[in-house]
C-alpha cells in the first residue's frame, strides 16, 4: 500500500472529513492535469488512494501537474472526454469507488471565441462522463463539478442558493447550466435505482492558488506580468468575485464524496461550496495584495471595448453545506492570498512545487 501522509502528518485532524476512507480505494478523476484536478489528484495520492485521471495533456509549459511529477504518483491517461468510448473503456478497466468530475473549459472569454469547442467538451463531454458512469457498476460515489456560474445571474446582492434558477448569458455559463441539467435527467432516469451508488453536483465560487497558469484568470495573470517585468492589466477592476484557495472546495468534493459512500441516496442533488460573503474582494483589490506579497509590479486600467459580458457580482449562498455536511471554510481571504502568493513565490525562487503543496495541505487540515 502506498505510503499516505494522512497516517503521519492528518489523522489527528481529521475528524471531520474522514480521509482515511480514501486509502487503499480506487478513485478516478476527469480533468487531473488541470489545476483543482491536479491538486486532488495530488491530495488523494499522498492519501494512498489508487489513483487514474483521463484529462487532455496540459496546455501550458508550465503546470502543477508537471511540476508535482504527478505522472509517477497516479495512473493518467491522455484523453478526451468527447471520446465516449476511450472514456468508457478507461472506467470500465479501472473499477472505480469513487469519480470526481472536474474536465471541462473552464474560461469564460475562451467561451466566446470557442462556443462550439466550449458547448462541445462541458456539454457532450459531461453526457460521455455520465454514461461511462451508468455503465460501470463499481462507482460508488460521484462527484460532478459544474460551477457557480450554473446559475442565472442577475447580480442580485444576496447569494444563490442550490434551488435557485439555472441558466448562463455567456455560453461557458450556459454549458454549466445545461451540464447540471443533463445530470438531473441522469439520475432521475438511472441512477435512482442503484441502491449503493450516490451522486452529486459541487458548484463552487472563483478558486485560486498555488499551480494555476490558465489565461485569463486573475492570479496567474499577475504573476505573469510581474515575471516579466510588465504591469498587470485589468479590463473590470471593479468586479467583486467569491475568492476562496483551491484546498476549500476540494475538502468539501472529499467530504462530500465520503457522503455518498457512506449513504448515497441521503446525500444526493447539489452543493454549493464558496467562502464567506464578507470575503468578497474586488479583482483590483487581488491584484494589489499579490504585488504587495511578492515585493514589486505595477497595475495598468484599461478600457474594456470587447462588447463581451461578464458578470460584475456572483455570490453562493452555501448554508446547505455549512448546516448538513458540516464543511465550513477554514482560510479567510487574507490567509488564503498569502498561501497563493507564498506558493509562487516559491517556485519563483526555485523551490519545490512538491514541497510547497504538501506544506500548504498539511497546513489547511491542521487548521480545523
Amino acid at each position: 500500500m502506498k505510503k499516505s501522509i494522512i497516517a503521519d502528518d492528518l489523522k489527528q485532524y481529521d475528524s471531520n472529513l474522514h480521509l482515511s476512507k480514501f486509502t487503499g480505494s480506487r478513485v478516478f478523476i476527469t480533468g487531473d492535469t488541470g489545476f483543482k484536478g491536479s491538486w486532488l489528484a495530488f491530495l488523494l495520492s499522498q492519501l494512498g488512494a489508487d489513483v487514474m485521471g483521463f484529462a487532455l495533456p496540459p496546455t501550458s509549459n508550465r503546470n502543477h501537474f508537471e511540476l508535482l511529477e504527478l505522472n509517477k504518483k497516479i495512473t493518467h491517461i491522455d484523453g478526451d472526454i468527447r471520446n465516449a468510448s476511450q472514456l468508457s473503456e478507461a472506467i470500465n478497466k479501472f473499477q472505480p469507488d469513487f469519480v470526481f468530475h472536474l474536465a471541462a473549459q473552464a474560461l469564460v472569454r475562451k467561451s466566446y471565441a470557442d462556443p462550439v469547442g466550449t458547448f462541445s467538451t462541458n456539454v457532450m463531454g459531461s453526457v460521455s462522463l455520465l454514461d461511462a458512469v451508468r455503465k460501470c457498476n463499481s462507482i460508488r460515489s460521484l462527484v460532478f463539478v459544474t460551477s457557480d456560474k450554473c446559475y442565472e445571474n442577475v447580480e442580485w446582492i444576496w447569494g444563490y442558493r442550490e434551488n435557485d434558477l439555472l441558466g448562463g448569458r455567456d455560453p461557458y455559463s450556459a454549458s454549466k447550466g445545461a451540464a447540471e441539467l443533463i445530470f438531473s435527467s441522469y439520475v432521475r432516469s438511472y441512477f435512482s435505482h442503484r441502491h449503493s451508488f450516490g451522486a452529486a453536483t459541487a458548484r463552487a465560487g472563483n478558486v485560486i492558488g498555488g499551480g494555476d497558469w490558465a489565461n485569463d484568470r486573475i492570479v496567474p495573470d499577475c504573476i505573469r506580468s510581474i515575471e516579466a517585468d510588465k504591469p498587470i492589466v485589468l479590463r473590470n477592476p471593479g468586479a467583486t468575485r467569491p475568492w476562496q484557495h483551491v484546498l476549500e472546495p476540494i475538502a468539501g468534493y472529499l467530504l462530500l464524496a465520503i457522503r455518498l459512500f457512506e449513504e448515497p441516496k441521503k446525500w444526493g442533488g447539489s452543493w454549493n461550496f464558496g467562502p464567506s460573503t464578507l470575503e468578497v474582494r474586488t479583482v483590483r483589490n487581488v491584484a494589489e495584495v499579490i504585488i504587495k506579497l511578492l515585493g514589486k509590479g505595477s497595475i495598468e486600467i484599461i478600457e474594456n471595448n470587447n462588447n463581451l459580458h461578464e458578470a460584475q457580482l456572483l455570490q453562493l449562498n452555501c448554508e446547505k453545506a455549512h448546516q448538513l455536511l458540516g464543511w465550513i471554510p477554514r482560510w479567510n481571504v487574507d490567509h488564503t492570498l498569502n498561501a497563493t502568493a507564498l506558493w509562487y513565490k516559491t517556485i519563483i525562487e526555485g523551490g519545490s512545487a512538491e514541497d510547497i503543496t504538501r506544506n500548504q495541505i498539511k497546513s489547511y487540515f491542521k487548521e480545523v
